[in-house]
């Protein structure tokens, strides 16, 4: 078992050119310089287990780990190294889990380093209980006794630093947490292959076990230099350098070529042929540029497309707290549980919110109702009001009015 530290951006240092004129003595670079920790394990049979990743941070977003990784568990502290609880749960949820049935009650040998994490009282205690060996390296020895350190965690970040840059040139200017276990799974699956964890053993000396193996790459103590003639002259074979082959593209063009001007052009003169030769030229030089236009977009467009699939459900999950607390391990599992369930909640607050919305517009609705039923019966009362009035000023105005002295003098003398 050994742990490493994984930069998220570039792994080794970054060249920026410049011009000699440009007196500013430092740049800015889209470079995150945030170590992100993964303790590995792996068997001398070719055998790995999964890795737990412990991130530097507080809390454990969701968007962090949008990427499949069943099996594998994640920590986070505010180092992003590894401490004591980390070690411990390492040791239960993931070492003693899937190893213990292969091992059918034998006892298991652990080997790791003296860091001060790995042999505390719990740890020891644990392992006593559990039937499992802690093999301490000496101080100072990983480098050569570390079977990861040998052979394994070298391969691991060089494909990782190709995946980062397969990453930056489809158009990723920044890469964050959350492109952590996209790109470092398939580094880890081209790393941690059976061929590099046997020569890390075999490099190691432990199994097959040869302290030889190691003793003979220790450096000795320089020796006094003698001088050494030699009388033989050098051989002009040694002068030659060899030129490299270069590869040629479109074959089949060049082909075609050859084919159009030593048989199709034999007929023609001299001036003739020279003329199509050099069109012929011209022709192939385009269609090679061509094709190898095509051939460059046609990778280009297949890497965009992998970014934005990647990169589509990160978008669509949102930055959320999962877990809080430092120095806590989660599985992938457990995340997936959790973001599930938040997912719910977010689901039925919104159908809460939303019933509600709807309650207060079916009242609202309602009372718009009752209004208008109110309005309608008061317009037609007053209606009503004004109709029996008139009707009363009708039946007034047909009433017999009383007559004056002037009227009844002249009914009287008709």
């Amino acid at each position: 078992m050994d742990e490493t530290g994984v930069m998220l951006s570039m792994l080794g240092s970054v060249k920026v050119l410049v011009s000699k004129d440009d007196k500013r003595t430092y740049r800015g670079a889209r470079v995150k310089r945030t170590t992100v920790t993964a303790i590995e394990c792996i068997s001398a049979d070719s055998r790995y287990l999964n890795p737990m990743i412990i991130w530097p941070a507080t809390t454990h977003r969701s968007n962090w780990t949008t990427f499949p990784t069943p099996g594998w568990h994640y920590a986070c502290n505010e180092s992003g190294y590894t401490d004591s609880n980390i070690s411990l749960q390492w040791l239960e949820r993931v070492f003693d889990l899937e190893t213990k049935e292969f091992a059918n009650g034998r006892p298991r040998v652990l080997i790791l380093d003296g860091f001060g994490t790995h042999e505390t009282l719990k740890i020891l205690e644990y392992c006593f209980a559990n039937n499992i060996a802690l093999c301490r390296l000496p101080s100072y020895t990983s480098h050569k006794l570390q079977p990861c350190d040998v052979a394994v965690f070298g391969p691991l970040k060089t494909a990782y630093r190709e995946q980062v840059e397969r990453l930056e040139r489809g158009g990723v200017n920044a890469i964050g947490k959350e492109h952590f276990t996209y790109l470092y799974k398939p580094a880890r699956e081209r790393a941690f292959t059976a061929k590099n964890i046997k020569a890390g053993f075999a490099a190691s000396g432990l199994f097959p076990f040869n302290p030889d193996r190691v003793l003979r790459t220790v450096p000795k103590p320089p020796a006094e230099p003698t001088p050494v003639v030699t009388n033989e002259a050098p051989s002009q074979d040694d002068a030659v350098l060899q030129t490299p082959i270069t590869p040629v593209s479109a074959d089949s063009l060049m082909l075609l070529q050859d084919l159009i001007l030593k048989k199709d052009a034999h007929a023609l003169d001299e001036t003739s042929k020279q003329n199509l030769q050099r069109h012929l030229l011209k022709l192939a030089k385009a269609t090679q540029l061509s094709l190898t236009k095509s051939a460059l977009q046609h990778n280009h467009i297949q890497l965009l497309m992998a970014v934005d699939n990647e990169a589509k459900p990160r978008r669509s999950t949102r930055a959320d707290i999962l877990e809080k607390g430092s120095g806590q391990v989660f599985s992938y599992e457990h995340l997936q549980n959790r973001r599930l369930k938040r997912a719910e909640e977010a689901a039925a607050k919104e159908a809460k919110a939303n019933a509600k919305g709807q309650g207060k517009r079916g009242q609202k609705g309602k009372n718009t109702v009752q209004e208008t039923a109110e309005a309608t019966a008061s317009t037609s009362t007053v209606r009503r009001g004004r109709k029996r009035k008139s009707t009363v000023l009708e039946a007034e105005a047909g009433r017999s009015m009383p007559k004056g002295k002037a009227a009844r003098d002249r009914d009287r003398l008709l």
